[in-house]
């Protein structure tokens, strides 16, 4: 099966007066359709800066970026980025706010505004849509910023540390929250993070990456046993390489509950030690 996302062998660095710095070399991943793709590095790595390069921002100097086999310019309007911060416009409402991509793209028919309400709905801001921005907690400002990007369509998604702003109970509840979200949409999703337990708690697959420039150092499949429901007996053989095809598998896990896992601890540590061995 084709993968939804390919980055093959992509380099980058940054030009000016004083000479080239190298931000980038040799970046090569997968991420299939429904895939939840998690990136930590060192501060500086050129974490953002892969980013630019998924959403076409900026093109790579050597490599190339697929997808679904086509090259990103050719690829359409797949792509949907979601900032460190909200960037809500205080002078709009909620619903206001979240309508703005469609918006700007001509797109605002009776037909996506009908959409637009039913997402606030199902996300719990119906209640908030004629409300300010400065009304709202910094948790439901995300909600909303992710449900004016997924008013858009697109089938891949970048997180630029989307939870960065929130104090630390927030940015629990609203990595639970907005992963939940994009799972049930089976949206692919690209998360840049400096937090290894944020990455642990949410991804399929995560590349770790080196310092400048960055290379590619491993790429770790994430699974968890499934966990228990009411009259299911414990199976002995599940491990934390073992995926489940079932509605229990590991995917339908919560970043939550996947914090109280023992793989979890176990991922934790062999993460920090490949970026320990380049002395981050």
């Amino acid at each position: 099966m084709a993968h939804k996302l390919e980055v093959r062998g992509v380099g980058y660095a940054y030009h000016t007066m004083e000479g080239e710095t190298p931000a980038l070399s040799d970046i090569s991943f997968t991420a299939d359709t429904g895939e939840f793709i998690a990136i930590v590095g060192p501060s500086g790595c050129g974490k953002s800066t892969l980013l630019s390069l998924l959403c076409g921002l900026v093109r790579p100097e050597s490599g190339s970026i697929l997808i679904d086999q086509k090259p990103l310019d050719e690829a359409g309007n797949l792509i949907g980025y979601m900032l460190q911060k909200d960037h809500l416009f205080e002078w709009r409402t909620i619903l206001s706010n979240v309508s703005l991509g469609l918006e700007i793209q001509k797109r605002l028919t009776p037909e996506n505004q009908k959409e637009l309400k039913e997402m606030l709905k199902t996300y719990g801001l119906e209640e908030f849509q004629d409300m300010r921005p400065s009304q709202l907690s910094g948790g439901m400002r995300q909600r909303a910023a992710l449900i004016r990007t997924l008013a858009l369509k697109p089938d891949i998604l970048l997180l630029d540390e989307p939870f960065s702003a929130l104090d630390y109970q927030t940015r629990l509840a609203v990595c639970d929250d907005i992963s939940t979200i994009i799972r049930k949409t089976k949206k692919t999703a690209v998360l840049v993070t400096h937090d290894l337990s944020e990455a642990i708690s949410v991804a399929d697959q995560i590349v770790v990456l080196s310092p400048r420039p960055a290379r590619v150092k491993a790429i770790i499949p994430v699974s968890f046993s499934r966990r228990a429901v009411p009259g299911d007996s414990p199976d002995k053989n599940d491990s934390p390489d073992k995926n489940t095809s079932n509605e229990h598998s590991p995917a339908c896990i919560s970043p939550m509950e996947r914090r109280n896992t023992p793989e979890f601890s176990q991922y934790f540590n062999l993460i920090w030690k490949e970026l320990k061995h380049d002395g981050a």
